[in-house]
């Protein structure tokens, strides 16, 4: 049986805060900017009482709890608490997926006579990263996928654990508000209730074909699919993860799809020039968006069809990946990256046919001769 782990650390950022000073444990904290135009990057369980999220202007949060302890976050001190963390996972499992410093997946499948039955895998796993931590607390959600694990995780906060069952899939999260979703941000949770959605019932119920029209194809398929349990989305460990990527921390924020298009064709074009001077192809595609005022960092990632090297092949796969990240609020860094990478001349021979974008390929890596030749300003793409 295949059982995946979506460890999440509780309240992380506040968490630390409380370990490392403790005259505010047991106090409402706030990690977050500037009182007048920050917003919320993390709220203690004390000050969720109150109503207080993350993502929550900071103005609204004061006003809510005006005795709250507000402080600047540590990204350093965070990120050598996630090293640990995630060195506790690598004990127990060589698939470990970091989705950002506070969580990730583990593929635990075929370990129960090295660990024994999830439940208390999970359970240990969770007394090694307190000891590790010096006592910070998780939630770990156990499932046959990575959607139900992740929504699993959610369910029992904080210091739980979660198990959905094989063969109890679809029933589990039936009755569960669309927002549960992976991917339903709070824009498209309204669009959706106004259409009458109100539970993942409501979806798993509708027609794929009228999803597919009124949410497009790809999300709609993608609704589909998660609102029966499905999802066939292999865990990627390190030891996979071999990939080239570029990312740009903007000197300026941006928000909407046609901005972020415009960085990420930048990135896109950066990653198929690299792809072409090391002789690699491409099985798959990533996204990374790091958001301003929580600092939380998103990423999305897809497998394609065929191995490619051109920057249109990995801009429309990255383009589609952007349909499940929020895109109104602020961002400050855009990245993409190519992974699962095969050498050009076997990435050819995988199939009886050329890649679809063969073309394409020859095209770039004419464009990349030119530029050698005579410079990266000879040409430029024509701005959109």
């Amino acid at each position: 049986m295949r059982w995946i782990f979506h460890l999440d650390m509780d309240a992380f950022y506040a968490s630390v805060e409380q370990r490392d000073d403790p005259e505010i444990r047991g106090k409402p904290v706030i990690v977050g900017g500037a009182r007048r135009r920050g917003v919320v990057a993390a709220a203690s369980y004390e000050v969720r009482e109150f109503g207080v999220h993350s993502a929550m202007p900071m103005t609204q949060a004061l006003r809510r709890c005006p005795h709250a302890v507000v402080l600047p976050p540590r990204i350093d001190q965070y990120a050598a608490d996630s090293a640990k963390i995630m060195g506790v996972l690598a004990k127990y499992s060589p698939l470990v997926e970091p989705l950002s410093l506070d969580e990730a997946f583990l593929d635990m499948t075929g370990t129960r006579r090295l660990f024994g039955p999830p439940r208390e895998v999970a359970l240990a796993i969770k007394r090694d990263i307190a000891e590790a931590t010096d006592g910070l607390t998780s939630s770990i959600g156990i499932a046959p996928n990575k959607f139900l694990a992740k929504l699993a995780s959610d369910l029992d906060k904080p210091d739980g654990v979660t198990l959905i069952p094989h063969g109890e899939e679809a029933s589990y999260i039936a009755p569960l508000p669309i927002r549960k979703i992976w991917g339903v941000g709070q824009k498209t949770a309204a669009r959706m209730e106004e259409l009458g959605f109100r539970t993942i019932a409501d979806v798993a119920a509708t027609d794929p074909e009228e999803l597919v029209k009124l949410f497009g194809p790809n999300f709609g398929h993608h609704l589909h699919r998660l609102s029966h349990g499905s999802d066939d989305r292999p865990v990627i460990g390190d030891g996979k993860r071999k990939s080239v990527g570029s990312e740009t921390t903007l000197s300026y924020d941006i928000s909407g799809r046609r901005a972020i298009e415009r960085i990420l064709r930048e990135r896109c074009e950066t990653v198929a020039r690299h792809l072409r001077e090391k002789s690699l192809r491409a099985r798959g595609v990533r996204v990374k968006l790091r958001y301003t005022e929580t600092f939380a960092l998103q990423s999305r990632q897809t497998s394609l069809a065929e191995p490619y090297d051109d920057s249109e092949s990995l801009f429309a796969a990255a383009r589609e990946l952007l349909d499940s990240l929020e895109l109104d609020e602020p961002i400050r860094l855009v990245g993409a990256a190519a992974f699962d990478l095969v050498h050009a001349n076997e990435g050819q021979q995988l199939s009886l046919f050329a890649p679809r974008n063969e073309k394409a390929s020859r095209l770039e890596h004419t464009l990349d001769e030119i530029r050698a030749r005579f410079g990266d300003d000879a040409i430029t793409r024509k701005p959109e």
